[in-house]
């Protein structure tokens, strides 16, 4: 990609002079991941200028290649006119995700403005939840009748060819809209002219229903190696196809909500950009005062100690040490379930042996932390009876740490909650007092008898 920095310059000497040709002939050239990263920097003038000036087929693509809650907030500076045009253009399933972005209101008023027909298309689509097959799917499709022959079907694929995309399935459908079959363009074209497309199609077709969850349709996509899985009714009528595209937005939108969550806030619903700073007080103000009070219990656990401590001050020195090491391993641990379990390669059913692996995976790695630890604290003079407590707490505490983190998002799964809500500062907070109990019930056995 091209600097970014100097083509958003470039872009705004042009606007501020009114240069409309330039701003035309410069647009020309943007790449998609170009106008994304440009378009979130620009001043409301600049960008009510900018969709003025672009043909409203161009301001679809620039919306399209936005993430819905920044083009959601790009729509209502630009105003209804414009708006309207822009997003009667876009695909309909990126013009539904931009609608679900706004307020009912907004959105209401915005389809208003557009033909009716694409109208009830866009309010089809919203009736159903983000989350499921519905949610994410494309409702265009090709579909034909079952009483056509080979030629009939090539010549109508060749009528709608310059106005599609590129074509890889039809689906044969009855009077009723119901998925018969599905015909590929590779049998099609070897086929007999007579021959009918009931005996060229595959009539076992993979589908799913509109209210599936859209993690599990994507397995299936990925699993079948489909370039496009169809979406049905509950009577078997077909909505729409969900397309790798379509995924690829749901692995973004997802990948994005569970990095926020992993930090221990809540995602967004709005751009970053345009976020208040009383919007993400109250994204991350929760479970901060949740972790805030759960590390008052490694206080206590400290105090519980005390005494212990005062016997032997020289405790105190590795305390850090251990619990970074029970957190990053945990955290860890987490960000390796949380990834597994989104693409499908891991379940409740699969605790006991994922359990195994990972207390496996961090004792090991504890085994050659506290030889070092061991050499650590034998340098800094404590004596090999609290070298031996360090090197074995942290053994104990990485195996610990790792059961725990493997655990959790199993069984949060299976609760319906999501995993990702066991995030790394929760773990850590988690593991930090229990590792101290570790350490301390160590230190009784050997060095405090």
């Amino acid at each position: 990609m091209r600097n970014v920095e100097q083509l958003q310059t470039e872009l705004r000497e042009h606007l501020h002079s009114l240069e409309r040709s330039g701003v035309v002939g410069l647009s020309a050239t943007f790449q998609p991941a170009e106008w994304a990263a440009i378009v979130p920097r620009l001043d409301p003038d600049e960008l009510l200028t900018l969709f003025e000036w672009l043909p409203d087929d161009d301001a679809a693509t620039v919306l399209a290649t936005l993430d819905p809650h920044t083009a959601a907030d790009v729509l209502q500076i630009i105003g209804p006119v414009q708006a309207a045009a822009a997003l009667d253009e876009m695909p309909e399933d990126d013009a539904a995700d931009v609608l679900e972005a706004m307020s009912d209101e907004q959105a209401n008023a915005l389809l208003t403005a557009i033909p009716a027909a694409e109208a009830d298309e866009l309010r089809d689509l919203g009736q159903f939840d983000p989350d499921t097959a519905g949610g994410i799917m494309s409702p265009g499709f090709i579909a034909m009748s079952p009483s056509l022959h080979a030629d009939q079907a090539i010549s109508a694929l060749r009528k709608i060819a310059a106005e599609r995309q590129p074509i890889t399935y039809t689906y044969i459908l009855d009077d009723s809209g119901r998925l018969l079959g599905v015909l590929s363009l590779h049998a099609l074209v070897l086929a007999a002219p007579d021959k009918p497309v009931t005996d060229l199609m595959v009539q076992d077709v993979v589908r799913v229903r509109a209210d599936t969850e859209a993690t599990v349709a994507a397995q299936l996509l990925r699993t079948h190696r489909l370039l496009s899985l169809p979406v049905v009714s509950d009577d078997d009528r077909l909505l729409g196809l969900i397309t790798p595209d379509d995924l690829a937005n749901l692995a973004l939108e997802e990948a994005i909500e569970d990095i926020e969550r992993l930090g221990g806030s809540q995602p967004l619903e709005t751009s970053y950009r345009s976020a208040p700073i009383t919007l993400l007080v109250r994204r991350r103000l929760g479970w901060l005062m949740v972790l805030f009070l759960a590390e008052m219990y490694t206080s206590t656990v400290l105090k519980h100690y005390d005494g212990d401590i005062g016997r032997l001050p020289l405790l105190s020195i590795f305390i850090p040490l251990l619990t970074g090491v029970g957190g990053n391993v945990g955290s860890q641990t987490v960000g390796t379930l949380i990834r597994s379990m989104a693409i499908g390669e891991v379940r409740l059913r699969d605790i006991r042996w994922v359990v195994f692996k990972e207390f496996g995976t961090a004792a090991l790695m504890g085994l050659g932390m506290a030889v070092i630890a061991f050499g650590r604290a034998e340098w800094l003079g404590v004596g090999h009876d609290l070298a031996l407590v360090v090197a074995l707490s942290i053994v104990i505490i990485c195996a610990w740490s790792a059961t725990v983190a493997a655990v959790l998002p199993l069984v949060l799964r299976a609760l319906h909650i999501d995993p990702a809500l066991v995030s790394a500062p929760l773990i850590t907070t988690l593991v930090d007092g229990t590792g101290l109990i570790i350490y301390f019930t160590i230190a009784e056995f050997i060095v405090l008898r």
